[in-house]
């Protein structure tokens, strides 16, 4: 099973977009993290959330991104490409 977090924190209007188009794939496993809960969360993403994030490649999806773009950063995973993926 391929595992996803999704950093944001509540009441992000962008965060609750992110998590729809996140939601449209099909994912395996994504958990919703509120970088509220920890100061070196909101060091990393306070500024970049939503961020999509994927801890066994360390690789991130920042905001902002369509559903295709989501798509093909899952798709990378899976496929083990991920290293040429240009986040928008």
């Amino acid at each position: 099973m391929t595992h996803y977090i999704l950093f944001g924190t509540s009441g992000c209007h962008l965060c609750e977009q992110a998590e729809a188009l996140i939601n449209a794939c099909v994912l395996d496993r994504v958990d919703f993290v509120d970088i509220a809960e920890q100061d070196q969360w909101q060091e990393l993403y306070a500024i970049r959330i939503p961020v999509l994030f994927h801890p066994e490649t360390l690789k991130e999806l920042g905001w902002p991104f369509e559903q295709a773009d989501v798509e093909v950063f899952i798709s990378q995973i899976g496929m083990g490409i991920i290293e040429g993926y240009i986040e928008p």
